[in-house]
């Protein structure tokens, strides 16, 4: 079965919630996509908070010839095979390149002429720092938007879409645990759903004790939970601040690392 968050995926920007900043009236991606302005691009921002999204919305906006791949597994060969794929005169030909920073040096400068003579129109998502992870050469030719954690607003009105009813205290829970992410707290109620066939506080901390804790020790994800812990204590919020806590702790200790830094 087709996982919920493809299935309530938005389709159009009308659809879509969050990123006022982006696609809000008079905004540069709406203003892209509403004047179907062909361009090169890298949608930065933490898992779940619409990058691949926005990229569909966009491809299918320019009603282009639309190709995804994950840089975790996708190599140079990949790339020459889309770039042999015969196409329409002047129909965009869009590279939805995930993780685009797992691509090394070279891997990159194998993609950089296909972007720089329009064979590919490149929208990449990572949530690395681009200035870090893409090449000088290539980040030059791509125009880098931000998108920030979905609001607590934002998170209940996506919560509202998947379908399922919650009551307020499992939703509140559920915002604060998802901390910005959309596709963990329709992951979350997905899960929850298929094994109790009843979504309430309850069964959604019992469906998270099996769960993955997302945390690494260096990279953006650190930062966020560290931020999610402080906003929690500042909010007067115990059983979130605990939740994080906790997150770090568990996290650090599945992965045998001798310290964490704080």
């Amino acid at each position: 079965m087709e996982p919920l968050a493809n299935r309530i995926r938005p389709r159009t920007l009308d659809e879509f919630v969050g990123q006022t900043h982006l696609v809000g009236a008079g905004k540069p991606l709406r203003l892209a996509i509403e004047q179907k302005h062909v361009f090169s691009f890298v949608l930065w921002g933490t898992p779940g908070v619409g990058k691949t999204t926005l990229a569909r919305i966009y491809a299918n906006a320019l009603n282009a010839d639309f190709y995804e791949l994950s840089a975790v597994s996708a190599g140079k060969e990949d790339i020459r095979k889309i770039v042999n794929q015969p196409r329409m005169e002047n129909q965009p030909r869009i590279l939805f390149l995930d993780e685009i920073h797992r691509f090394n040096k070279a891997q990159q400068d194998f993609l950089l002429p296909f972007v720089e003579n329009g064979e590919l129109v490149l929208v990449g998502a990572t949530t690395e720092n681009p200035s870090f992870e893409i090449i000088p050469a290539l980040l030059s030719r791509l125009r880098v938007f931000v998108l920030e954690e979905f609001s607590a607003e934002d998170m209940e009105e996506i919560i509202d879409r998947s379908g399922y009813e919650l009551d307020t205290v499992a939703k509140d829970w559920l915002i604060a645990m998802a901390n910005g992410d959309a596709r963990q707290a329709i992951t979350m109620i997905e899960n929850t759903w298929r094994l109790y066939e009843t979504i309430n506080l309850e069964t959604l901390k019992d469906t998270l004790q099996s769960k993955f804790l997302r945390y690494d020790k260096q990279g953006e994800e650190h930062y966020n939970v560290i931020s999610a812990f402080i906003k929690s204590m500042r909010a007067s919020q115990p059983d979130a601040a605990i939740y994080y806590l906790t997150r770090m702790i568990a996290s650090a200790k599945t992965r045998n690392l001798s310290h964490v830094e704080w």
